[in-house]
């Protein structure tokens, strides 16, 4: 099948639009990250992955580091989040909130035009390079990939997860 484009007067989805789904998902994942004990968050893992608040620390790199470097360039803000000082749950949503808060205020200063470069996430030219959209895309994958994991977690436990649609 050949690659065909299509080109719309207007865009099939506006940056707003980008956002609230982002945060939607986002929503959903604090949700995820509360149903979660104290204790199992920082440590309970299944099949030797990690526990879901490295990869909840995970999703808070790309997020914060990624709109800043989406942004204007500075993908170093990521480092944030490495310093091991978010050990207990109530800091974890706490630096949630922070980045969520962080979207709202940088994701509206992605022009139009900067959502069409082609750029490396977080300057690494062996991870990924491509259009600001497809890394914002890119981060919404990985949290929803990584919150799944966190559903599997939560189930072997004996929690309920909330429910996938659950994202406002």
């Amino acid at each position: 099948m050949a690659n065909t484009t299509v080109t719309f007067a207007i865009p099939v989805i506006d940056a707003n639009a980008i956002l609230e789904h982002w945060q939607g998902h986002r929503r959903l994942t604090r949700k995820v990250i509360g149903a979660f004990p104290e204790n199992e968050l920082f440590n309970h893992s299944v099949g030797g992955m990690r526990p879901f608040s490295e990869m909840v620390l995970e999703m808070l790199r790309l997020a914060y580091g990624g709109i800043h470097g989406v942004v204007d360039g500075s993908w170093n803000k990521a480092e944030r989040f490495n310093d091991g000082a978010i050990n207990t749950k109530a800091a974890l949503l706490k630096a949630w909130d922070e980045v969520t808060e962080a979207l709202d205020t940088f994701f509206p200063q992605i022009t139009p035009e900067r959502f069409q470069e082609t750029m490396h996430a977080f300057d690494n030219k062996d991870w990924w390079a491509g259009p600001a959209y497809g890394i914002i895309q890119y981060f919404v994958d990985n949290e929803i990939h990584h919150r799944g994991q966190g559903y599997v977690y939560l189930r072997s436990l004996g929690i309920t997860p909330p429910g996938f649609w659950e994202r406002w």
